[in-house]
Parts: C-alpha cells; structure tokens; sequence
C-alpha cells in the first residue's frame, strides 16, 4: 500500500512506542526515563483509530537500540487490531526485515540508522519498496544522532534529509532529540530548514505539548511540513486528539 501525505491538511499522527511489548513514552530518547502508559498496546491503537486518526506511528525502542526487532509479536498484533496505515521503525537494517513487515501489512517501513550508515539499503529498499520508505532523522542539535539515539554523528539534518531524498525515501520524519517527550513544543525552524531542504513531505516531531503547538505548525504545510506526530501529549491527556484533528479540518475549510 502506497502511503500519500500530500493533503493541503496537516496530518495528526499518534504515536505507540514499545518496551518490552508495552506502550511507553521516554524523555529525549534515554530508556532509563520511560513511563508506562498501557500494557495493551493493540487497545491503545484502537482508541486512536476510534478518535479520527487516519495513520498511527509505532516506533520498536528495543529494537532502536538492539539494532534488530524486539517487539514483532506485539507489533503484528496492532497491524491486526486496526485497518488504518501504520508507519514502523526502530531496529529495522535489512531487505529481509523491511519485506517481512510489509508482507506482515506495515504501510510504510522507517529507516534511521540505516539510512544513515548504509546507504546502499537505503537505495536498494527504496527501489524495491517504491513510496514505502520512510527516513526518519533524529537530531540533536542540527547533527543526526543514530542507534537509538545514543550515538552522535557528524552529519547535519539537512544533509541526510537531500540524500535521503536522493535516494528515493517517500517522506521524512524530523525529530528534535532534545524536545522529545518534553512536552516543550515543537523545533519549528529547525523543522522549516529540513522541509526547504526537500521537495518529499516532512513530518514533524518532538516535543508537541498542546493544541496551540499544533496549530503553530500549520503555517509550515506550505513548506512541505505534512503531517505532525504526537506522543506524550495525548496520554498525558495536554491533547484532545479528536479536538486537534478538528480544529486543523477547520482551519483548513477556512
């Protein structure tokens, strides 16, 4: 299934993080700050498929940090549990991996350490793979950070977001390591930089705390910010998802 974001309409997309087969949320990616938001995961993307989300973000963190899936029992028991597109990452660095998730009925496959220190998988999945690839780049201060986060690298976000784009990723997912799971709000220049950078859509995350966040991305879709993704705020109840996912169609109506 071939995934498009390229509504005039920012999307809302909520995210499902899992540890050790829960649902859980960290701050600025370190796995010793986890808080455990549900034992259920399936359940938890139930309700946001029930509130209006029209794609949700599930992200392995073992897997991230493994450097190979961790939660697939978990993970498959989600795809089955709702009809909406699903974008997976974490511990994904193989042809064989990506094309099991696919058949398995993952939408769209989420690269990040790979695509930054293997590019011909990059290519080659993305060849293989046409409109399911998704980068997804994790910066902290403008410089990517891989392996879970726990490396720091010399690359700028900018850059790898061109050679993903290059090399045929379908959109990019920017994340601001150090806003994650903060509740602080959104890196929004940082976020317009890699978006100019880049004809494929962007996907803004980190950070989004309350309605007013969201809304301050809206100007940033005509830039190619398409879809942002949110995590802490909704379990932690700062966001009404189905009061975010209207006032966006509102503003759109406009």
């Amino acid at each position: 299934m071939n995934v498009e974001i390229n509504d005039a309409r920012l999307q809302i997309i909520p995210a499902i993080d899992l540890k050790n087969g829960k649902c859980v949320r960290l701050r600025q990616g370190e796995m010793d700050k986890t808080t455990v938001f549900s034992g259920s995961p399936p359940t938890i993307a139930r309700q946001w498929q029930s509130l209006g989300a029209q794609m949700l973000h599930l992200i392995d963190l073992d897997g991230a940090f493994a450097g190979t899936p961790r939660n697939k029992p978990v993970i498959r028991e989600v795809r089955e549990a709702i009809h909406i597109p699903i974008q997976l990452g974490g511990g994904i660095r193989s042809i064989d991996t990506i094309a099991e998730y696919l058949t398995m009925g993952i939408d769209r496959v989420i690269l990040g350490t790979a695509a930054y220190d293997n590019r011909r998988l990059l290519s080659e999945s993305c060849s293989r793979f046409p409109g399911r690839i998704v980068v997804g780049i994790d910066a902290r201060n403008g410089k990517v950070a891989v392996k879970g986060w726990a490396e720091q690298t010399p690359l700028s976000a900018n850059d790898l977001a061109r050679l993903s784009e290059m090399e045929g990723a379908s959109a990019i997912i920017y994340t601001d390591i150090t806003r994650d799971g903060m509740l602080t709000g959104i890196n929004l220049r940082a976020t317009q930089q890699v978006a100019q950078a880049v004809s494929v859509p962007v996907i803004a995350s980190g950070g989004v705390a309350t309605l007013q966040d969201v809304l301050e991305i809206i100007p940033l879709v005509k830039e190619g910010v398409k879809g942002v993704i949110i995590g802490r705020a909704l379990y932690e109840g700062t966001i009404d998802l189905t009061k975010a996912l209207q006032a966006v169609k509102d503003l759109k109506s406009l």
